[in-house]
């Protein structure tokens, strides 16, 4: 999937730069939020991710953006 892809190698560059985990959630949910109030969804799975996103409140968004880490990472 093109989507987790790009993910990883976005964390990868950060995690080369030295970023924690935490400092990688707090970049994911800032591109989560702007992709949020400015993109339109392009499929099935990027509607999913938006409208959990949408529905969310600050500390889920913050606990939708570690398990994103998390899960990237883990691909």
């Amino acid at each position: 999937m093109h989507f987790t892809s790009y993910l990883k190698d976005q964390l990868a560059k950060g995690e080369s730069l030295g970023f924690s985990d935490n400092m990688l959630a707090k970049a994911a949910k800032f591109v989560a939020d702007h992709l949020a109030k400015h993109e339109e969804p392009r499929n099935r799975e990027e509607k999913v991710l938006n409208e959990l996103w949408l529905a969310a409140d600050e500390d889920e968004k913050e606990a939708l953006s570690r398990v994103l880490v998390k899960m990237v990472q883990s691909a």
